[in-house]
This record gives C-alpha cells, structure tokens and sequence, in this order.
C-alpha cells in the first residue's frame, strides 16, 4: 500500500475516484427476489439509482451484472471480522480476501461495505453481529485490520485504477449493550486517524446507540443526534444507510411507563418516522463533505414496501440529498488532516492484539452468561444489567434456536424423535457455546446450524444421528441448489 503524506489526504484521493451515486437501495439477491423488485421499479416515477449487493457467490452476482447492467453496483461484504485481534491468522483469510476482490470486480463496485462488528468472536459463533469493544487499543487493531484488506483490494485493481474499491466501516447496532471505555465517536475517530477508509452512517445503529446507552436518560433524541454528529467524524461518511427499526419478536412486551421503546434494527421493518428526522438531521450537517450515496436497507421487505419507502425518500429527501452529492468537498480537508501521522507509526503492537484477545475471550463469555461483566469497559454494563440480561435471556436463545432458519423445521424428524426421547431444546443453547472452537472455513451461519446439530444428536440421542443426517444432506442440497441459481423473470435492462 502506498503511504502518503497524512491519512486524510490519502483518503481524499481515494473518495475522489468515487462516483456520486445518490438514492439507491441496499439488497439481497433472494428476499425479496432482486429481479422480481427491478421489474417491479419499470413501473414506477422514483427507481434506485444504484444497488449495494449483499455479499453472494460469483455466479449469482455475474448474473445480477448481466441484467441490470446500466444501475450502477456496490457491494456489501460479510465475514470479514476486521474487529477481531485474530483475523490476520485466520487460516482462510487468503481464500476470502480472494473471494471478496473477485466479487467486487465483477460488480465493478467502487466500494466495499462491512460492518464494524463480528459474528464469530473467540471461537464463538452467533447469528448476528455484536458490536466491538469500544476502546483504544480495539481500535487500532480494526485500523490495522483494514489496511490488510485494502492491500489486498489495491493489489487486485484493475491496470487503469490508481486505487482499488475503498473500504467503508460501517457503524455497528446495539443490541440492547455495549462495552468499552470510549464513545462510539471518539472510537471511529481514533480509526479514521489511523487508516485512510471511508465510513457508513447507519441511521437505524444510530438510534440504537441512543436507545442503549446513558444518553437516552439525559438528552432529547434531537440533541442527542447534533452531539453526536459534531463529534463523528463526518467527513469520512461516503455512504449514509436507512433501515427499519421494531421491537424483535423474542423481547418481552413494552414496558409501561418506558417513553422509548426497546427497538433494534430490523430490515423487515418499516422505516420509522424517527429516522427520517435523523436523517434529515445528518444531510444538513455541514462536515458531510464526501458523501457518496444514501440507500435503504430492505432485504427481507415485502416488495410493494420497499417501492413505498423508496418513493417516500425519493419525494422527501431526493432533491436535499442530491444537493449534498454534488456540493464541493475541498472544505473538507483542512479536517481531514487531523491524522498526520503514517500508518505505520499508530499501529498497535502484538502485545496489543494478545491483550485484546484476552479481552474477546471475556466478552464472549459475558455475552452468553458465563461469567458477569467486570472490568472497566463492563462498568456500564454492570451498573445497569438490564440490557445483558435481556440479550442472554431473550434474543440470544432465539438468535440460535430460529435465526437463519428454525431448528424445529429444518429437523422436523429429528426434533420429534427426540421430543418423544425426553430430550429438551432448552439445553441446545448452553451447549452451542459451552465449547470455543477452532474457525476452519468461511463463515456461514445455515450451515453451522446444520453441522452443531448433527453434533448434539451425536452426543444426545446417538440412535435419531441416520435420520438427522439424511435430513442434513437434503438441507445442504437444497442451500446449495438455492445459492448457485437465479432466475431473472426480465430481460437485461437496456
């Protein structure tokens, strides 16, 4: 990787190469199916301007290429835990890193989008993302994290691109917690000074920081947001994301007297009118210099709902975010130069990354109720145990036992024999984390449910292990038939 002058310059002329996207969404290929929502827009005044495509196989996204070949594509990656002091040892790390540049060449994306956050922590895995540990030390190693990946892209651009696809870090949801010793701003600026990537505001994670940490009890959501976004470092912001927002289906009912209900981001849900005030609040700040695009995140949405909130934002928000889209972003860059600093001279040390995984052997472990939070990045926590209680007890066994998949369904078979056996699903979550295990392929949650359920029977009720398997081998066929084939009901947009 090249190093520049400072980290901010460096990032300006990354950003520079960006096209202006405006309003587009962010999709998965199957739900809903992509090409049944495309020609569903045909019909409609307001169609996306671009589409940030959920990470899928080669296969899939050449054929997604082939027929919306004059929307412009980006890419949201998975899997790539670029929170973890570990990831630069994960044994596949090269095969995934290869994988990635493929899919965003074939995409021709000028950009690639992952969370800042992990699903697979200390040999731990989950089925959703859990945000870092907002600390000092946490985020040097993602800094350093991303500049292996961006090595990697730049090393992988075509002849005539002076970068490869930019990184953007996206800001992570809360669950119901958070730990660390910084604020969310404070740890997004420390990795801004350190590595030259762009950023994702998430309007919807952004409600959730508010929701679950202290500031809900001591500012207003309006006051709460123009804090925030005075201290964020919003000149990295290329990409800003809109999604819904519900209470999840495992939560107990609200509670009387809360004035702010236990929302999470939820991409089935509808967009809530909150959000769009925030993100009113957002495209009016004056240091969103570099904004690239604004898209709705709508995979698992009904199709006749997303054309909806698509024509809402387009009609409330379209002709402000194009405003912002095409305004200079030279104003910027006396605050960009905040990180004068090489790369190589804030990179965290080994010792850094050993402490830290220490560090995620802790977390993991407070997360799925081993042990109580303790520590200085837990003080929070620990005052006000609400919110851990209520992921451990709540969301986490559904999380397990019906995210991506029920196991009651995927097992029907299985599940009644061992019903009839006196075997209780309640151990099955204790028991997947009671074991930290070597990662030894790319992560895929379906899968993983396939594989730990084969495993419990083995260990359970060894007789019901043939029928489970032959109800594994049809899951997998089935998956994989599912991944390795669309069908587009249009022909190639011209």
């Amino acid at each position: 990787m090249a190093i520049f002058g400072s980290v901010g310059q460096a990032f300006q002329c990354r950003v520079a190469n960006i096209p202006r996207l405006d309003l587009g969404l962010s999709v998965d290929v199957y739900s809903p199916d992509l090409f049944e929502l495309m020609h569903r827009f045909l019909r409609e005044e307001h169609r996306p301007a671009y589409l940030e495509i959920f990470r899928a196989n080669q296969t899939v996204l050449r054929s997604v290429r082939q027929h919306v070949p004059a929307v412009p594509l980006t890419y949201h990656g998975e899997g790539l835990w670029v929170t973890q002091p570990d990831f630069p040892l994960i044994p596949y790390l090269e095969q995934d890193l290869n994988d990635v540049a493929a899919q965003l060449t074939i995409l021709g994306s000028p950009w690639l989008n992952h969370e800042c956050a992990t699903k697979q922590m200390a040999g731990y895995s989950f089925g959703t993302y859990l945000p870092p540990l907002f600390t000092a030390g946490s985020a040097r190693v993602v800094a350093e994290n991303i500049a292996l990946v961006q090595e990697k892209m730049d090393r992988a651009r075509q002849p005539d691109q002076a970068f490869g696809p930019l990184f953007l870090l996206e800001m992570p949801p809360l669950t119901y917690f958070m730990a660390g010793t910084m604020s969310v701003p404070e740890f997004f600026d420390l990795v801004t000074e350190l590595v030259p990537c762009g950023l994702v505001l998430d309007i919807g994670h952004l409600w959730t920081i508010y929701r679950y940490t202290d500031a809900a009890l001591q500012l207003s959501l309006e006051r709460f947001v123009d804090r925030f976004l005075d201290d964020f470092p919003l000149e990295r912001v290329v990409e800003v994301h809109v999604a819904g927002l519900s209470q999840h289906a495992s939560a107990s009912p609200h509670r009387e007297g809360d004035p702010k209900p236990e929302w999470i981001d939820a991409h089935d849900a509808p967009i809530q009118p909150v959000c769009w005030k925030m993100l009113e609040q957002v495209l009016a700040h004056p240091r969103l210099v570099n904004l690239r695009g604004v898209a709705l995140e709508v995979d698992t949405k009904p199709i006749e709902h997303i054309v909806e909130e698509f024509r809402e934002a387009s009609l409330q928000f379209g002709a402000l975010v194009g405003r912002r889209l095409h305004q200079d972003s030279t104003a910027g860059i006396s605050v960009l130069k905040r990180g004068e600093s090489c790369l190589e001279k804030k990179f965290g040390s080994d010792v850094d990354r050993r402490r830290l995984q220490t560090d995620y052997v802790r977390y993991a472990r407070i997360a799925t109720g081993q042990q109580p939070p303790a520590g200085p990045e837990w003080q929070a926590v620990a005052d006000a145990p609400a919110g851990l209680n209520r992921y451990i007890h709540e969301y986490l066994p559904y999380e397990i036992l019906h995210w991506g998949g029920a196991i009651v369904e995927m097992f029907p078979e299985t599940c009644r024999g061992m019903h009839e056996e006196g075997i209780s699903f309640e151990d099955f979550v204790p028991w997947w984390f009671q074991l930290a295990r070597s990662l030894d392929r790319p992560y895929d949650f379906f899968l993983l449910k396939i594989d730990r359920m084969l495993e419990f029977v083995l260990e359970r009720s060894p007789g019901l292990l043939t029928l489970a398997e032959r109800e594994a081998f049809m899951l997998r066929t089935a998956y994989e038939d599912a991944n390795q084939t669309v069908q587009p009901i249009m022909e190639p947009a011209r």
